[in-house]
């Protein structure tokens, strides 16, 4: 395993068809209360983490609007609202199944029509740099497989170039094993695997006041600051 400490560079394709291009998916759900950032809950009420939820998501879209790669929504939930919301991106349902299944069928359908690469992000880095995508994009030119740690021990982000549905079964998931497992399954495997430097999700208090300090003036942050001030 290689582990990459700085940006790396790739060029845009001349083509601009979707096909032609590497293709980032969102994991989203729909923001109901009691349903999303359940783990500050309390002391954040299901009505707060809900619009918390949704600071994040749209911060997030909003960002990763603005890359070089083509853009699709995985959603769970109403349809009707990631419709009104995101106007204009394409939008497909999440698989059945745990976070592994429902990864490791994003990636098998992404890869599948064509794209060059694919990776898969959340919404719970709302700050998460527009460049360490495009980075993960640079690296899948010349490995399997790429993640962005994060530092609860699982990864914000995962890619690949070449499918390996290996990576995403009998993974211990929501524990902090996330990443120790896959990077053995990986180099068990032989699959060509690179890091990124690591970035931070937001699901708890200490989180969200890390992001605060590391970037006030990202949306989400405000919106903490406007709403949530009174927790924090």
């Amino acid at each position: 395993m290689e582990r990459v400490d700085k940006s790396a560079t790739g060029q845009r394709p001349a083509d601009k068809s979707p096909l032609s291009r590497p293709v980032l998916g969102i994991f989203a759900k729909e923001p109901r209360p009691g349903q999303v950032k359940t783990r500050l809950c309390p002391p954040l009420s299901p009505t707060e983490a809900a619009g918390l939820y949704r600071a994040c998501l749209e911060e997030t879209v909003t960002a990763m609007r603005r890359g070089s790669f083509a853009l699709v929504i995985f959603y769970s939930g109403h349809k009707d609202y990631f419709s009104a919301a995101f106007a204009g991106l394409p939008l497909l349902p999440q698989a059945e199944g745990d976070l592994g299944r429902r990864m490791e069928q994003a990636l098998r359908l992404l890869l599948g029509r064509g794209h060059p690469a694919a990776a898969l992000i959340g919404s719970d880095s709302p700050d998460l740099p527009l460049a360490r995508i495009e980075d993960a994009f640079a690296l899948l030119q010349r490995t399997d497989c790429v993640t962005a740690p994060a530092d609860d021990g699982g990864y914000v982000l995962v890619g690949e170039r070449r499918h390996h549905p290996e990576l995403f079964c009998d993974i211990p998931w929501s524990t902090p094993q996330v990443l120790a497992a896959t990077r053995s399954r990986a180099a068990e495997l032989g699959i060509g695997y690179l890091e990124l430097p690591p970035w931070d999700d937001v699901d708890d208090l200490a989180s969200l006041s890390r992001l605060l300090q590391r970037s006030p003036g990202s949306t989400t942050a405000q919106f903490a600051l406007a709403h949530l001030a009174h927790h924090l």
